[in-house]
């Protein structure tokens, strides 16, 4: 699949080009966004999640929140709605089975210097852990306590 190209009037210059024609940079292979775009049919189905290029074609009809959703997204950048979802740890290492490449280079938005959302299942605890709970348990012991005052007056 990828060949060598040399420059045959300096014959010091070596290019990987891959299948589509695209540099390849060691195992990582390049894909434009109008070349993302074409796959945009349940048939062939790509995304884009933070510069990386996934074909989810065989994961449509497994996806837990159905096949719509990921055609919506299909052959365009879907990383602000991976985002917005919230997806678990175990769904960001599934999704590494579905990488075929990454954005080019000239291709890239000026704002993915952001880095991704990492999920350490250590560090799964936040505020809303706790403060749900302890926001209930207040509640019920007023409740409880204006009960007890109320039928012990009357």
């Amino acid at each position: 699949m990828n060949e060598n190209v040399s420059d045959a009037c300096t014959g010091a210059v070596e290019t990987n080009v891959g299948e589509n024609g695209g540099p390849v940079e060691g195992d990582v292979k390049y894909f434009t966004l109008e070349e993302i775009g074409a796959h945009n049919m349940s048939s062939d189905t790509w995304l884009v999640i933070h510069d990386k290029v996934y074909d989810i074609t065989r994961f449509l009809e497994e996806h837990p929140g159905g096949e719509e959703v990921l055609l919506e997204q299909a052959g365009g950048d879907a990383t602000e709605s991976f985002e917005d979802v919230g997806h678990s740890t175990d769904a960001r290492e599934m999704l590494q089975q579905y990488l075929i490449g990454e954005v080019h280079m000239d291709d890239r938005r000026k704002d993915s210097a952001k880095k991704e959302v990492q999920t350490d299942p250590k560090e799964t605890s936040s505020w809303t852990t706790w403060l749900i709970p302890a926001l209930i348990a207040t509640i019920v012991g007023i409740m409880c306590r204006y009960y007890m005052f109320d039928h012990k007056s009357s």
